[in-house]
């Protein structure tokens, strides 16, 4: 791995997967930085937030997300004071600009924790209202681009909408669809020799939700103060360098409607001499796949590093 010319380092806030109240709940009682802030956003929700994740359904729930959050910070937090990291950038594909638009100054704790609850209500209200007839995002690997070019167009041919809303790696993606042609979307990729992994709903980040992006500007927005970031922020649809509060707010923004760009994103830091990732959240992904892997160094912060002993977590 050549990063002898790229002392830097990013801190990334990975987007969201399937993150159990099981395997994060010593994390949320034990660790101090994740104790302060549960405490500060129970705060701002007026309720227990940690009462409300153990109870709550579904990966993706209003809770779930919160805690993600959370989570995200706090993991941040302990990683920059136990490995005495200083970023120069932050970023964070999808979900993680919530906790890239906190950490990098733009937005406080407290507003960060209100615009992600606002948000998940939202999101779920348009869903509901606007796209009766579900649909969802698959995500799939092993695909490569002229592969997944023929695959699009056979459902185009089928005269079925869809969009690719995540690029991750050369032959990872994301497509979102109809909920109905999602098995049929999976036998195709699988014909092609792809992976296909697992689905998330509701979606995000196509063209196609600009009604999602009018509402959460009205709805979501209303109230919140963004200032200019002290850490500038790399955004994820292109890797564009973000420096005023504006602009963070608009990148929150096009997440409803413009397609996550992974190996732009981190180009744009291999470009501004980046060679060192930490990664501040539960990620099965997006520190996994070969653009990140193979060209940067990695420190993974996840709850279950934080609650090893010292040396050994220094030792992972």
């Amino acid at each position: 791995m050549e990063t002898d010319d790229r002392t830097g380092t990013a801190l990334v806030f990975p987007g969201m997967g399937p993150s159990p109240f099981s395997e994060v709940a010593r994390f949320m009682l034990v660790n101090p930085y994740a104790r302060e802030l549960y405490a500060e956003a129970d705060d701002v929700l007026r309720y227990s937030l940690f009462d409300r994740f153990s109870e709550a359904e579904g990966d993706y729930s209003e809770y779930a997300q919160l805690a993600f959050l959370v989570n995200c910070l706090a993991l941040a937090r302990w990683a920059e004071n136990e490995f005495g990291l200083e970023p120069l950038y932050c970023t964070g594909p999808s979900f993680g600009g919530k906790a890239t638009a906190v950490r990098s100054g733009a937005l406080s704790f407290a507003d960060g924790v209100r615009l992600t609850a606002r948000f998940a209500r939202c999101l779920d209200a348009f869903f509901a209202q606007e796209y009766p007839e579900r649909v969802a995002t698959l995500s799939f690997a092993r695909t490569p681009p002229t592969a997944l070019k023929e695959v699009l167009a056979a459902l185009t041919e089928r005269g079925e909408w869809h969009d690719v809303t995540c690029v991750v790696d050369e032959d990872f993606a994301m497509v979102t669809l109809r909920t109905s042609e999602i098995e049929w979307l999976r036998k195709r990729l699988r014909a092609a020799g792809g992976l296909p992994l697992y689905v998330m709903e509701p979606p995000m980040h196509s063209a196609a939700f600009e009604g999602l992006r009018r509402r959460t500007e009205s709805e979501v927005m209303a109230g919140l103060y963004f200032r200019d970031p002290v850490i500038p922020v790399i955004a994820d649809h292109d890797g564009a360098l973000l420096t005023t509060g504006d602009q963070v707010r608009t990148m929150l923004l096009e997440g409803c409607v413009r397609p996550v760009d992974w190996p732009a994103t981190l180009a744009s830091l291999k470009d501004k001499g980046i060679g060192r990732l930490c990664v501040a959240g539960q990620d099965a992904l997006f520190s996994r796949v070969p653009v990140a892997a193979k060209h940067f160094d990695l420190i993974k912060a996840d709850p279950r590093r934080a609650m090893l002993p010292r040396r050994r977590a220094a030792a992972a």
